[in-house]
């Protein structure tokens, strides 16, 4: 059973997300007691590759209890995904054949522990952004017309 803790609303829109991948990620005990509360931040996170490793870049997890933790704690820092190096091998090649990047999409419960949701995205252009919007609107205004009979 996954539970969803956080999510990044605005990268569904930005980006046609093509596969999606669990990762485990790597914090602090307060960390994820702040996570679990559901205070983290994914707006503007990414992923990237160095060597044979992935990081989570730009997400904000505050403290839970701000006199609890280290003076040099810094809630956006860079943290490190746990991933099969099979995995990792296939997201280098798939990043490499197309325009695509790594988008943090969620952060879920599943058991016990918390795993990212890792999207492969490719970016949208503004015009299929306003095509996307509109669709949503007309598909809005069939809802409301088809409650109000």
């Amino acid at each position: 059973m996954t539970n969803i803790l956080s999510e990044n609303r605005r990268a569904r829109f930005d980006y046609d997300i093509l596969e999606i991948i669990e990762a485990g990620i790597e914090l602090f005990g307060h960390e994820v007691k702040s996570v679990r509360a559901g205070r983290a931040s994914l707006v503007g996170a990414y992923v990237i590759i160095r060597g044979d490793e992935a990081f989570l870049i730009n997400c904000h997890i505050p403290p839970y209890q701000p006199g609890n933790i280290p003076k040099d704690y810094e809630p956006s820092r860079t943290r490190r995904l746990l991933l099969h190096k099979k995995e990792m091998h296939e997201l280098v090649k798939k990043l490499k054949e197309k325009s695509t990047s790594l988008v943090a999409l969620e952060f879920v419960k599943k058991k016990d522990l918390i795993k990212l949701v890792v999207g492969l995205g490719r970016s949208r252009k503004a015009h299929d952004k306003r095509e996307l919007l509109k669709k949503r609107a007309v598909e809005l205004e069939m809802a409301r017309a088809h409650r109000g009979r």
